[in-house]
C-alpha cells in the first residue's frame, strides 16, 4: 500500500479521532486525521501527577478534555479546511457545535482573509439532537490559575488579584524561558503546562498547507480549564482587555480582528459554556476586560517591579524559539504600541530604559505609528489597542515638552491632530472601567477600589 501523502487541495475530511486522560501521568492525547491518513497527536502535560479525581470531578474533565480537544483541533483544520469535519468517539450537542461553528469562522478570520479564503459555507460542526443536561458544580476550591504571558497586562492581573487577596497561581504553556523568568520574579506559585504539537503537522506546512494566525487564546483557555478542573481549582483568569474586541477595518472587506479569541463575544461564548457544560463552580474570566489598553497601561506604571523583566514584543515568541536576550526589538507593532501606551504615565527615562531607545523619536517608525493611528492605513493585525486610544495618548504627548518636540509627536501635532475632532483625543474617558465582564461580582467589588486607587 503507498505511503499516504498530504495533498491539501484534495483532502476530503478533518477527523477527530479520539483523546484521552492518563491520571496517572498527567498527559492528555488528543488525536486527529484528515481522510485516512496518520494519526496526528497532540500531547499536553498537567505537572502533579498522580491525580485522584473523585466522580465529579472526572465527569468534569471528561467535559473539558472534549471541548479541549475540540478547540485544540484548529492548529491541524486550517492546514487543508476541508468541507467535511468527522468526531468519531464521542457526539457533541447543538450548543457545542454553535461554540465551535462561532470560534473557528471568528477565529479564523484573519488566517482566511490572508489566504484569499471564504469560510462561512465550509464549517460545520456535526452534532446530534437534544440538550444536555446543566453541569453540575464540581466542588473545585477557591484558588485561581492566572495565564501570564510575559508582558504588562498579565502582570497587571497578578498584581490586581494579589492586592485583594486572592490565592492564585501563574500558569503559562509551553518552554518559554522569559515567561519563566517573568513568572518567577512574580514570587507566586507557578505553573508549567507542557504542549505538544503533533511533528506530521510542521512536515504539512512544507508540503504546502495553508498556514497563517489561529485562535490561540481560546485554545490556551480550553488547556487551562482542562487544567483547572484536574488541579481542583475554581477560577481561569486572563488578562484581555476590552480594546481586543475592536478590530481591523479593511477597504472592501470589513472588519477582521488579529486577536477575535481575546475580544468579549469569545469570552462571553466559551465561559458561558464552560460554566453550563463543563462545571457550574468553574469561573472563566479575563480580569482587565472593564479597561482599555490605556487604563492596564496606568495600572502597570504604578510600579518598576517588573520593568526589568516584561516583554510585549510579539517577536519573542515563536514556535520555533525566542529571543530573550533582546526583549524588544523596537520595530514591530507591539513595540511601537506598548511605547506609545506607557509614554503619558511613564517617565520618559524609565521608558527609554525599558525599551533600550525611544521609538516616538525615529522617523523610521512613521508607517508603524500611522497604522496604529488609523491614519492611512488599517489597524495592524496585532494585539494593539483601539486607533482612538493611539490618537489620545500621541495628543497628550504633544502637551508634555518632555516628549512633544520628538519627531513623530510634532509631526502628529502638525500634521495629523488638526484634522481630528479635539473631543476624541481626550485620555480621560478612555480610563473609565465598562460594565460588560465576567467578573464574579464579590471581585469585581474589590477590584474597582484597588483600579481606582
Amino acid at each position: 500500500m503507498a505511503e499516504w501523502q498530504f495533498a491539501r487541495d484534495g483532502i476530503q475530511a478533518f477527523r477527530f479521532v479520539r483523546c484521552g486522560f492518563d491520571a496517572a501521568s498527567g498527559v492528555a492525547r488528543l488525536v486527529y486525521a484528515f481522510d485516512d491518513g496518520p494519526e496526528l497527536v497532540e500531547t499536553i502535560t498537567v505537572p502533579g501527577a498522580p491525580f485522584v479525581l473523585d466522580a465529579r470531578r472526572e465527569a468534569a474533565a471528561q467535559q473539558a478534555l472534549q471541548l479541549l480537544h475540540l478547540i485544540a483541533g484548529v492548529s491541524y483544520y486550517k492546514a487543508a479546511v476541508p468541507r467535511q469535519i468527522r468526531i468519531e468517539s464521542y457526539a457533541i450537542n447543538a450548543d457545542a457545535a454553535a461554540l465551535l461553528d462561532t470560534i473557528y469562522l471568528n477565529g479564523l478570520g484573519e488566517f482566511a482573509y490572508r489566504n484569499g479564503l471564504d469560510l462561512h459555507d465550509r464549517i460545520r460542526f456535526p452534532h446530534v439532537a437534544g440538550e444536555a443536561p446543566p453541569a453540575p458544580a464540581a466542588g473545585l476550591r477557591e484558588h485561581a490559575l492566572v495565564a501570564i504571558g510575559g508582558g504588562k497586562d498579565s502582570l497587571v492581573s497578578i498584581e490586581a488579584l494579589r492586592g485583594i487577596g486572592i490565592a492564585q497561581t501563574v500558569t503559562w504553556i509551553g518552554g518559554s524561558q522569559l515567561i519563566a523568568a517573568c513568572a518567577a520574579r512574580t514570587g507566586l506559585p507557578t505553573l508549567n503546562i507542557g504542549r505538544q504539537l503533533a511533528p506530521q503537522l510542521f512536515d504539512y506546512n512544507r508540503q504546502g498547507a495553508w498556514n497563517g494566525h489561529i485562535p490561540v487564546t481560546v485554545v490556551n483557555s480550553a488547556i487551562l480549564v482542562f487544567a483547572a478542573v484536574v488541579l481542583g481549582v475554581d477560577q481561569v483568569v486572563f488578562s484581555n482587555e476590552r480594546s481586543a474586541s475592536y478590530g481591523s477595518f479593511i477597504e472592501g472587506t470589513g472588519e477582521v480582528n488579529h486577536q477575535w479569541s481575546k475580544g468579549w463575544a469569545c469570552e462571553q461564548a466559551f465561559g458561558d459554556y464552560v460554566q453550563r457544560h463543563v462545571a457550574a463552580d468553574l469561573q472563566y474570566y479575563s480580569l482587565l476586560r472593564p479597561l482599555s489598553e490605556l487604563a492596564v497601561a496606568r495600572q502597570f506604571a504604578r510600579t518598576d517591579r517588573y520593568d526589568a523583566w516584561f516583554s510585549s514584543c510579539n517577536r519573542n515568541f515563536h514556535l520555533l524559539g525566542e529571543r530573550p536576550a533582546n526583549r524588544w526589538c523596537g520595530v514591530c507593532p507591539k513595540c511601537h504600541f506598548v511605547f506609545l501606551a506607557l509614554a503619558p504615565f511613564v517617565s520618559k527615562p524609565r521608558l527609554v530604559g525599558i525599551v533600550g531607545r525611544n521609538l516616538l523619536d525615529d522617523e523610521a517608525q512613521t508607517g508603524g505609528y500611522d497604522a496604529l493611528l488609523e491614519y492611512r492605513d488599517h489597524k495592524p493585525f496585532e494585539c494593539v489597542g483601539e486607533g482612538r486610544e493611539s490618537r489620545a495618548a500621541m495628543a497628550a504627548l504633544t502637551t508634555r515638552p518632555e516628549w512633544s518636540e520628538d519627531a513623530l509627536v510634532a509631526r502628529f501635532a502638525r500634521e495629523i491632530m488638526p484634522h481630528l475632532d479635539p473631543s476624541g483625543l481626550a485620555i480621560a474617558p478612555l480610563l473609565v472601567p465598562d460594565g460588560e465582564h465576567r467578573i464574579p461580582a464579590s471581585i469585581w467589588d474589590r477590584l474597582r477600589a484597588h483600579f481606582a486607587a
